[in-house]
C-alpha cells in the first residue's frame, strides 16, 4: 500500500510569512498609537500643572483697566444759582395830560435815546389855555400900573394933606394886590407852558422800545394805567440770581479781598457762555421761606445775549485755588453710605482704595480737596471689577498713563 508523502520543506515558509508581516503591522500601530497618547498626556498635563498651582494658591489673574494720573491746575471755585435776566431800568411812558394821540413817532423795537420824540398828543386845548393866562396876567399888570401910578400922586397929597391917611393905605394896599396877581398869573402862565409841553412825549431813557399800546387817533387820560409803550434798558442788564443761606459769609469775605467779583451767565445746559459781569449787590435780607440770598450783577451785554425775563445759569467766580489735584469724574466712585472714594494704582501694580473728598466738579473733571496728590496713577474706568488689593495689567497702566499724561492735543483736534 502506498502512502502519501509528505510536501516538500520549500512549501512551508512560503505559507508563514504573511502571517508574520501581519501581526508586525498591527503591533506597529499600536505603538504609534501609544506614543501619541502619551506625548498628549504629557502636554495637557504639563499646561494644567500651573493652572491648578494657580487655583490652589488662591491668585486671581490680572485686571485691565483704564488708568490715568492725578493733574495739577490752578482751577477757580464756582457758586451756581438760578438767575433771570432784568432790565437795567423799565419805564412805562404815559401821557401826562388828557387829549388825542394825533402823532406816533417810534416803531415798535426801536431803540431811542434821552429826550427822543415818541408821540404828540392835540396840543390846540393847552395852547389856548397858555393864551388866556398871558391875557390875564397882561389885564394884572395894566391894573398894577394904574394903581402904581394913583398910590403916586396920593403920596405927594398926603404930603399937603390932599388926602386922608386912610385913602392911602387903601391904595397901597391895591397895589399889593396887583402885585400878588401878577405873580400868579405868571404861575398860571408857566403851568400852561408845562401843559403845552407835555403834549410832546418824549423818551426818559435810553432803551429799546416794546408793543406799541395806544395807536394814533386814540384818546388818552393822565390817569391811564397801560400807558403808550414800555421802553427797557438793555445794556447794560442785570441779571438776579439766588444761592444758598450758607454760602454768605464766603462771598462777604472773599469781597473784602476782591470788591469785582466776576459772574458768568450760561443758558439752560451750561453749555454757552452768554456774558461775564460783576456782582453788583446783595441783597439785604434772607428769604426766611426758602433760606436763599439774592444777589445781582451787571453785564455789559453789547452783544444782547441777554433779554428781560430770560432764565440763566449764573456762576459766581468766588476765587481759584492754586495747584489743585484734578481727575476725570469717572474716577470718583461713591459708596452705599455716599462717601466718595477712588482706586489708587500702587508701584505694585495692586489698588488702594483711598477716601476723597471732592470739592467741585467741572467740565468733566473732579477738583480733589483732600485724597489724593498729582502725580500719583488712578482708575478711570473699569472699577467694577476691583477691590482692595486686586492686581491690574501693567500694560493697561502704561497705556492709560501715556493718553492722560497729554491730554490736549488730541482734544485740539476733535
Amino acid at each position: 500500500m502506498n502512502t502519501p508523502e509528505p510536501p516538500p520543506d520549500s512549501q512551508a515558509p512560503a505559507s508563514s510569512a504573511p502571517a508574520f508581516g501581519k501581526w508586525l503591522g498591527i503591533l506597529t500601530v499600536c505603538g504609534l498609537l501609544a506614543a501619541g497618547a502619551g506625548w498628549w498626556a504629557h502636554i495637557h498635563g504639563a499646561a494644567a500643572a500651573p493652572k491648578s498651582a494657580a487655583a490652589t494658591r488662591g491668585e486671581v489673574p490680572p485686571v485691565p483697566v483704564v488708568a490715568g494720573v492725578v493733574a495739577q491746575k490752578d482751577v477757580p471755585i464756582y457758586l451756581d444759582g438760578l438767575g433771570t435776566v432784568q432790565a437795567f431800568n423799565t419805564v412805562t411812558v404815559r401821557a401826562r395830560v388828557d387829549g388825542q394821540v394825533v402823532k406816533v413817532a417810534f416803531t415798535e423795537g426801536q431803540d431811542v435815546h434821552v429826550d427822543d420824540v415818541l408821540a404828540q398828543i392835540d396840543p390846540a386845548p393847552y395852547r389856548a389855555l397858555l393864551a388866556q393866562a398871558v391875557a390875564k396876567q397882561g389885564q394884572d399888570e395894566a391894573q398894577l400900573a394904574n394903581a402904581q401910578t394913583d398910590l403916586q400922586r396920593y403920596h405927594e397929597l398926603l404930603a399937603k394933606e390932599g388926602v386922608t391917611q386912610q385913602v392911602f393905605d387903601t391904595q397901597k394896599s391895591l397895589v399889593h394886590q396887583l402885585e400878588a396877581a401878577i405873580k400868579s398869573d405868571q404861575a398860571l402862565v408857566d403851568s400852561a407852558n408845562v401843559q403845552l409841553a407835555y403834549t410832546i412825549i418824549r423818551s426818559p431813557i435810553d432803551g429799546r422800545t416794546g408793543m406799541r399800546l395806544v395807536d394814533q387817533g386814540n384818546l388818552v387820560r393822565a390817569t391811564d394805567a397801560t400807558g403808550l409803550v414800555v421802553i427797557t434798558q438793555l445794556h447794560p442788564i442785570s441779571v438776579v440770581f439766588t444761592l444758598r443761606e450758607g454760602v454768605l459769609g464766603k462771598i462777604q469775605k472773599q469781597l473784602l479781598v476782591n470788591p469785582d467779583l466776576s459772574v458768568l451767565a450760561l443758558d439752560s445746559k451750561h453749555t454757552e457762555l452768554l456774558g461775564e459781569g460783576k456782582l453788583a449787590v446783595i441783597d439785604n435780607q434772607i428769604d426766611i421761606t426758602t433760606g436763599t440770598i439774592k444777589l445781582k450783577a451787571t453785564f455789559p451785554n453789547t452783544d444782547l445775549r441777554l433779554w428781560p425775563g430770560q432764565f440763566v445759569n449764573a456762576r459766581l467766580r468766588l476765587s481759584v485755588r492754586q495747584a489743585s489735584a484734578v481727575v476725570p469724574t469717572s474716577t470718583v466712585q461713591r459708596g452705599p453710605e455716599g462717601s466718595e472714594f477712588v482706586f489708587v494704582i500702587k508701584e505694585d501694580h495692586t489698588v488702594e482704595i483711598r477716601p476723597v473728598k471732592v470739592a467741585q466738579t467741572e467740565q468733566g473733571e473732579a477738583l480733589i480737596e483732600d485724597g489724593l496728590r498729582p502725580g500719583e496713577q488712578v482708575v478711570v474706568d473699569g472699577q467694577y471689577k476691583l477691590q482692595k488689593g486686586s492686581r491690574v495689567t501693567a500694560a493697561a497702566v502704561a497705556a492709560a498713563s501715556a493718553r492722560s499724561a497729554d491730554p490736549g492735543p488730541k482734544k485740539a483736534k476733535q
